[in-house]
């Protein structure tokens, strides 16, 4: 990805410093959709999200896949470390942010949720998944920064 700088009429470019995934976030994230998939089809939708919460952690932990649950995030501002309340729904082995859902439709509100979320952790990547919906498939949203 490129930006473009135009200024009395030259032209500069800036490389991004965004670097691509590691090989352990992409196969961790394979492993969570497929988690996902398979949970959805055991219990279909129109659950509570926390009961899907509970049947992903243990799909995961039987993957032997390292995961933790309400995941208390905190928020520096101006040099000050505030207990904000804001809890990670799940953290895939310290590296996946995952926010879930069970609602009628994904928002906006929720991918900026999510993309707040990886900015303020630091995390590079992370999913939305909602189990509200036919198919898993369409319930899924990936963000990375």
């Amino acid at each position: 990805m490129q930006s473009e700088f135009h200024h009395e009429g030259t032209k500069a470019t800036k490389e991004s410093p965004r670097k691509e995934l590691g090989e352990r976030e992409e196969w961790l994230s394979g492993q969570v959709v497929d988690a996902a998939i398979k949970v959805h089809r055991h219990l279909g939708p129109g659950l509570l999200e926390s009961v899907y919460e509970q049947c992903l952690i243990r799909e995961l932990e039987l993957r032997q896949i390292p995961v933790k649950a309400q995941v208390v995030l905190p928020i520096s501002y101006e040099g000050l470390r505030l207990d904000s309340g804001l809890r990670l729904d799940l953290l895939v082995d310290d590296l996946i942010i995952l926010e879930l859902k069970a609602v009628e439709q994904l928002l906006p509100v929720h991918e900026a949720q999510l993309l707040s979320y990886l900015k303020l952790s630091g995390k590079r990547l992370g999913l939305l998944l909602n189990f509200h919906v036919a198919l898993m498939r369409d319930g899924i949203r990936r963000k990375a920064l």
